[in-house]
């Protein structure tokens, strides 16, 4: 019964929490992954375009994801090979540039505040979208194979690694050191970050956020400089660890400051522009590694401790 109350609450939204686990050791072996702090600037992959297809009008954000897969059903029927969202952004860059772009406190640095993120074009009228060949089609396919996504919970850092290079590194929030009675669960859980490897297994495009201890969906967000606005549609990935789907997910946060803290109730938070990054470079089945590591280099070599924030080490 409390398996199934778990997986439900996971599924409307139950995204910050965790279930009650022992303590899990440590992983400080770092040839999980590739310790490189240093990021790499990817050289676009040119290759043959099979067609370019004119957006017809102008797309919302709310209706991106509705388009993209007409879309895509529609490139289906004159090709013998399949694409997806995936490989499609890729083969059209820009597009992840532009939903990037939209970060809202990006915005607020231009002197544009952004009321409703849901209601922006991020794709206008007569805007050119190009097909890849498959050629073009199976490389991207295969880099994104690669894909492995690294936190290092008490170094607040997220590291994406493709064929065993960093191509991305962000700040990010963990779960706090404590328990806290959850009211969509209905019991105390472990607010704790779970450590170990596993996959992504879920992945939830129009994320609706729920509120913990009423079970209703948030109808806005409170920004960190006190503004109101609607909370933006950016999806949240749910990897399982250790065989375990604890409700965990990795997603946007719409109040930076708490990143680079020990804040959530399990989750991985992100600002909103690089959980889009994340997203279209970790599809279902991406290797996920939680890790707690709290020797780390730092950016001139030399080797620091960390804050011990989960206490395993006292």
């Amino acid at each position: 019964m409390i398996k199934k109350m778990i997986l439900i609450a996971a599924m409307i939204g139950f995204s910050c929490g965790n279930t009650n686990r022992e303590n899990v050791v440590t992983h400080n072996n770092n040839s999980i992954a590739p310790n490189n702090n240093v990021i790499r600037k990817e050289i676009p992959i040119r290759d043959s375009i099979l067609q370019w297809v004119k957006v017809p009008e102008d797309i919302l954000v709310k209706n991106y994801f509705k388009f993209m897969d007409k879309l895509i059903l529609k490139a289906d029927t004159f090709k013998n090979w399949h694409i997806n969202e995936y490989i499609l952004v890729h083969a059209n860059p820009w597009i992840l540039d532009s939903l990037r772009s939209f970060d809202y406190y990006e915005k607020m640095e231009e002197g544009i505040f952004v009321y409703d993120q849901r209601e922006l074009i991020i794709l206008h009228k007569n805007d050119s979208l190009a097909i890849p060949d498959s050629a073009f089609a199976w490389k991207i396919s295969k880099k994104l194979e690669t894909s492995v996504i690294d936190v290092n919970l008490p170094e607040f850092k997220l590291r994406l690694f493709q064929n065993g290079d960093t191509i991305f590194t962000c700040p990010v929030r963990v779960g706090r050191d404590g328990e806290k009675f959850i009211f969509v669960v209905g019991h105390i859980i472990n607010l704790r970050t779970p450590i170990g490897i596993g996959e992504i297994k879920w992945i939830d495009r129009m994320h609706k956020v729920i509120n913990l201890d009423t079970g209703k969906e948030y109808t806005g967000t409170n920004r960190d400089d006190k503004h109101f606005t609607k909370i933006p549609i950016i999806p949240w990935i749910e990897p399982a660890i250790n065989g375990i789907r604890y409700g965990v997910m990795i997603h946007p946060t719409t109040n930076p400051e708490t990143l680079g803290k020990a804040y959530s109730h399990g989750c991985i938070g992100t600002n909103e522009k690089d959980a889009w990054t994340i997203y279209y470079n970790a599809p279902k089945g991406t290797k996920v590694i939680f890790r707690y590591d709290l020797k780390v280099l730092n950016e001139k070599g030399d080797t620091i401790v960390l804050n011990d924030i989960y206490h395993l080490f006292d």
